[in-house]
């Protein structure tokens, strides 16, 4: 699926205003490039850090914005919806929203936006990584409460399918593999 979500996004990636950083988990960098393949030559790819996923993405967007990039979109490769229109309306969106989440349809959500301005601000942008029941149907609610109680302005994307169950493979029925 990751595979998908790279090629799902060429054609945004080919225009140049966005940059593609894959977070991983297990294995070594060269070993996710030769996995990518093709897809490899203009993404870099990081170590995923910390302990459990609420730290690991807060950690990617800090890691993101300590490279100078102004605004974050971490999206999830479990989603072959994923298309370069979502990208655009995230980016926009956070043009003028502290937040922006791309609702799941099992209750949680398969993209996360933040603006670096966030981190140089008073704003507890870390309460969206904290206390969130995450692989349940609350995530989405739970963010936003965060999102509410801390006074960030949000705007969401249109809802999508991820795959996180095998009763979830429904969704794939047009995936294919891009190599």
């Amino acid at each position: 699926m990751t595979k998908q979500v790279i090629n799902q996004l060429q054609p945004v990636l080919r225009e140049g205003s966005v940059q593609l950083q894959v977070y991983y988990c297990g294995g070594s960098k060269q070993e996710i490039k030769t996995w990518l393949g093709k897809n490899s030559k203009d993404i870099q790819l990081a170590r995923q850090q910390g302990n459990g996923l609420g730290k690991r993405m807060q950690d990617a967007f800090e890691q993101t914005w300590r490279q100078g990039t102004e605004k974050v979109l971490l999206i999830g490769s479990d989603c072959p919806e994923m298309n370069p229109a979502i990208i655009t309306s995230g980016l926009e969106y956070l043009q003028q929203h502290d937040l922006v989440l791309g609702p799941a349809s099992d209750g949680g959500y398969y993209l996360i936006g933040l603006p670096a301005r966030l981190a140089k601000q008073e704003h507890d942008y870390a309460s969206l990584f904290q206390n969130i029941d995450w692989g349940t149907d609350q995530v989405l609610q739970q963010t936003l409460n965060q999102a509410k109680k801390n006074n960030l302005s949000f705007a969401l994307l249109p809802e999508l399918h991820d795959i996180d169950r095998p009763e979830d493979l429904v969704h794939l029925n047009y995936y294919t593999d891009p190599e």
